[in-house]
């Protein structure tokens, strides 16, 4: 969508990455204009040592900023300002993790190829939405990472320019182009608005929002009150009979288990594994499905109790 950001984006790259270095703290090893020694072996010198590496030509880091990095996140067809966050979340992380996190975001597979399918969903999202999201990810990411206690400082400084950056180029951006709308879209518009579907709406709606999760917890939890109270109570005396027994139990609480452990997987794996990974609940907020489980299980165990019939002779 902007090819011309193209430009902007790599100086500010080349400005944040420097020159050469070779930390041993630094997994990268040999490094030179941002380029490890393993990318220049990969995309211009197969047996390059360090000694090429220093020797490497601004050009050369250029030539491959353009092709494996700008050009294999699809930059050109990404919005003003998400482009940039993408391609230097890309060289900072890696290209394949900076596409992920992306089509994480817009809730397309995340298989880490920016295609057709991830440009459409972009399309239908809100770009400044999308840069302080990507921001966002890319800190959290940065700070699970063994060498946040060395870097840490200058990755937050890093991620907070390339955040504020975006947003100018995206503020900056002239509005995208409408294409023409077709006679059948024309008739849909005047025969009323479509109505979306609702899970995806909520989905789109609540993603990253504490206040709207918050409310749709508190909107669930009045929800299954008032089922207890105008369906669930009232049935209480057909159901006892039915809600007895050791499978109840054991139902119950593996039900609440399966919840537990969904919400145990999904918070750890990050720090567990510091890969790629996809969650169990990618499609959903994090919470929701951890969240239904262990309610489920609950209310299985809730009724067991109330539906007990005491034991005679005790209280």
């Amino acid at each position: 969508m902007s090819a011309s950001s193209y430009g902007a984006a790599l100086a500010r790259v080349l400005a944040h990455e420097g020159g050469y270095t070779n930390d041993p703290r630094d997994p990268g090893g040999p490094t030179n204009h941002g380029i490890t020694i393993a990318d220049y072996r990969r995309y211009a010198k197969p047996d390059a040592t360090a000694a090429d590496v220093r020797a490497m030509s601004v050009d050369a880091a250029k030539a491959i900023y353009r092709t494996h990095y700008w050009d294999a996140l699809a930059c050109d067809a990404l919005p003003a300002g998400l482009d940039y966050a993408v391609f230097d979340y890309g060289v900072n992380s890696g290209v394949a993790r900076a596409a992920k996190a992306l089509q994480r975001l817009v809730s397309v597979e995340a298989d880490g190829a920016i295609g057709p399918a991830t440009l459409a969903a972009v399309a239908r999202r809100d770009p400044v939405a999308l840069i302080a999201a990507l921001c966002d990810e890319r800190l959290a990411f940065l700070k699970s990472l063994k060498t946040w206690a060395a870097f840490g400082n200058g990755w937050s400084r890093r991620v907070a320019d390339v955040r504020a950056a975006a947003l100018q180029m995206a503020a900056a951006a002239p509005p995208a182009p409408q294409p023409a709308a077709p006679r059948a879209a024309v008739a849909a518009a005047a025969a009323g608005p479509a109505v979306p579907a609702a899970g995806f709406a909520l989905h789109d709606l609540i993603e990253g929002n504490t206040m709207l999760m918050i409310s749709t917890v508190a909107l669930a939890l009045v929800a299954a009150a008032l089922l207890y109270v105008f369906l669930v109570r009232p049935a209480l005396p057909h159901l006892a009979a039915g809600l007895k027994g050791l499978r109840t139990i054991i139902a119950a609480r593996l039900v609440t288990l399966c919840g537990v452990l969904v919400g145990l997987h999904d918070f750890l794996m990050p720090y567990v594994a510091g890969v790629d990974w996809t969650p169990f609940t990618a499609r959903v907020p994090a919470w929701t499905v951890p969240l239904i489980l262990v309610a489920t299980g609950a209310l299985f165990e809730a009724l067991r109790r109330v539906t007990r019939t005491p034991v005679a002779g005790k209280a």
